[in-house]
């Protein structure tokens, strides 16, 4: 699985409302749902001038100015840094073959669901998952679902998964704070597996800040492996 394959695959699964080369540059217009439909990509050789383009550009869409830096991106990494830009979110790239993780969930505890129920809609605004990154997988093109986990009788969390070039990415997960550590989210995941698996996908893939480490460890236990990593970097706003 290469690096190229996995950061498409993350795109289309979860893709901005528009992106425009701009030089060296994709620029994303993300509308509000979240760093990884808003951030521009190098897709070549940075100069300071480019770096001063991208930033009149996103400035132009409302955006704050928010660079993804990924592996082979070390000499934009380190002019940013000259310009004051702090390390955001340092991110990891967790994935597994999709028949390590398929299986059966135990009955009602899990379902694949599209269009989302407005429960789901409920759960994931309780987690801020608001309007704008919902509109994120409504642009989806190509396979997608909604996932429903359930716990005591009760919708207890929720996700989302697509499918791009056999990947399915998993994005979205959220666990009511109730209904944690209770197998909610495994649960949910072994059911986007066995649809993944249905729908012929090879692989399943997380995104994963490297400070959850509770999101860490539980796709550490159903096998998913690092296979990549990034970082955003951003001007943060200095204390008075």
């Amino acid at each position: 699985m290469t690096p190229d394959r996995l950061f498409a695959a993350q795109e289309a699964t979860w893709p901005p409302a528009a992106a425009t080369r701009i030089g060296p540059w994709c620029i994303r217009d993300g509308q509000g749902g979240g760093k990884r439909v808003s951030a521009a990509t190098a897709e070549g050789r940075v100069t300071e001038a480019d770096i001063d383009a991208a930033e009149t550009a996103m400035e132009g869409l409302g955006q704050p100015a928010l660079f993804m830096v990924r592996p082979g991106d070390e000499a934009l990494d380190a002019l940013l840094a000259g310009r004051g830009y702090t390390v955001v979110d340092p991110v990891a790239v967790l994935a597994a073959p999709v028949a390590r993780i398929a299986a059966d969930p135990p009955p009602v505890t899990a379902f694949t669901v599209w269009e989302p129920l407005a429960i789901m809609d409920e759960l994931w605004a309780e987690n801020d998952i608001g309007p704008a990154r919902r509109a994120v997988m409504a642009r989806v093109n190509g396979p997608k679902t909604a996932l429903l986990g359930r716990q005591n009788d009760r919708a207890a969390g929720a996700g989302f998964a697509a499918i791009h070039d056999g990947i399915c990415f998993v994005h979205a997960m959220v666990v009511a704070p109730g209904h944690r550590r209770q197998g909610t989210a495994v649960n949910m995941m072994r059911a986007a597996a066995m649809w993944a698996q249905d729908q012929g996908a090879t692989d399943l893939a997380v995104l994963v800040t490297e400070a959850n480490g509770a999101a860490r460890a539980l796709y550490a236990s159903l096998g998913l492996e690092n296979v990549g990593q990034y970082h955003y970097r951003m001007k943060v706003p200095q204390m008075a």
